[in-house]
Order: structure tokens, then C-alpha cells, then sequence
């Protein structure tokens, strides 16, 4: 079984007859999809849309990519770097503030 990967598609609708296909593809992709904000900016007569997904790399990339084919639709995925099944546990790097013995001084 491929790693699932957590990503977030960006996808901006400038053509708003595309919504209902874009929709239809949301929908068929939907047991991937784990949030979902959607915003109409009327004063630019375009629609963005934020997508987060849980899946194998090849679904979010045909998912992608069948969005961005669509006339008057664009759409980016921005992927995590670590897998879904690492339980959204990751190692603090450390930030450069030095440890003082005495709090005071």
C-alpha cells in the first residue's frame, strides 16, 4: 500500500460555469477529503477554494490535475513532508534560545 500524504489543493475558479464540474470532481475524490473552505470573491468574479487531503500522492496529483484541466480553473497541491500515518508527530528542532541555570540572571 502507497503512504498516504497530507496536502492542501488550492484551486481558483475564474470561470464560474466550471463550478459544477469542479463540484463533481470534489465529490468523486471525497473520501480523501478532510476539510474544505470554500470563498466567493464577487468584486474579482472569482471563486477559491482550499482542499485538504489525505491520500496516496498519485490520487492528490490526478485530483490536481483533473481540476487544473478544466477551462477557467487552476490548481496547486502543496504537500506535507511526512506521511499521514506518522500521527502528525514531529521532533522540535530547536530554536536557538539559550537555557539559563538560574532564571535571574
Amino acid at each position: 500500500m502507497e503512504e498516504k500524504r497530507i496536502a492542501v489543493l488550492g484551486i481558483i475558479i475564474e470561470d464560474v460555469r466550471q463550478a459544477e464540474q469542479v463540484n463533481a470532481l470534489l465529490h468523486q475524490f471525497g473520501s480523501y477529503i478532510i476539510g474544505r473552505m470554500g470563498i466567493p470573491y464577487k468584486e474579482k468574479q472569482l471563486n477559491i477554494i482550499s482542499i485538504v487531503v489525505d491520500a496516496p500522492a498519485d490520487v492528490i496529483s490526478a485530483l490536481s490535475g483533473k481540476l487544473g484541466r478544466l477551462p477557467g480553473v487552476s490548481s496547486k497541491a502543496l504537500y506535507s513532508k511526512t506521511g499521514s500515518s506518522q500521527g502528525g508527530k514531529r521532533k522540535e528542532e530547536p530554536r536557538g534560545v539559550e537555557e539559563r541555570k538560574n532564571p535571574g540572571e
